[in-house]
């Protein structure tokens, strides 16, 4: 896009706005951004953490989200994912049991690392991948309990998908302005 996601509009108001509101009631005791530019932020009224360890991408985020959250088990989403599903959210919240670490939906048989619910046992592991700088979210998955969700489980709530959408290009932001505007 050219400029930070979060602040591009979408249906007259920034991403971020559409992930907190769709996020906003799931019964969640704390919400927090990770950012290095919490000043830009500030209007949002929500807690800020900046990351932990500078320049490790989103897996660091991941790391400071989960080292600075009070809860145990942390739902972490992308900013720009307008058409999150809070049904969806929910049903993943209801996953997490103590034999597992990691509630991720798959598309395609490709986890979303960036819509996915983490416990604070996923810490050691992603520091050590930090460390090492592997910064691919999903790598340390395979030393991880993690719960899939596949496609048949999930289109109960979203069968297009559209919740794991990201918007990356302009042409990707007209079609999720389109699909709003058809939804109205």
């Amino acid at each position: 896009m050219g400029r930070d996601k979060a602040f591009v509009h979408l249906a007259g108001k920034p991403l971020i706005e559409h992930v907190i509101e769709r996020s906003a009631e799931l019964g969640q005791d704390e919400t927090i951004l990770i950012t290095n530019m919490p000043a830009q932020y500030a209007h949002l009224g929500l807690p800020m953490h900046r990351d932990i360890l500078p320049n490790k991408g989103s897996l660091g985020g991941i790391y400071t989200a989960l080292v600075q959250a009070q809860c145990p088990d942390v739902l972490v989403l992308a900013c720009d994912m307008p058409f999150v599903n809070s049904d969806l959210l929910r049903y993943m919240a209801d996953q997490i049991r103590a034999d597992i670490d990691i509630v991720a939906p798959r598309v395609d048989c490709y986890p979303q690392g960036l819509h996915a619910i983490y416990k604070k046992t996923c810490i050691a592991p992603i520091a050590n991948q930090l460390a090492a700088d592997r910064l691919k979210i999903i790598r340390f998955y395979d030393q991880m309990r993690v719960r899939y969700l596949d496609e048949t489980e999930y289109a109960a709530f979203d069968p297009l998908g559209r919740c794991f959408a990201n918007l990356n290009t302009p042409a990707e932001l007209a079609e999720a302005e389109r699909l709003l505007c058809a939804s109205d």
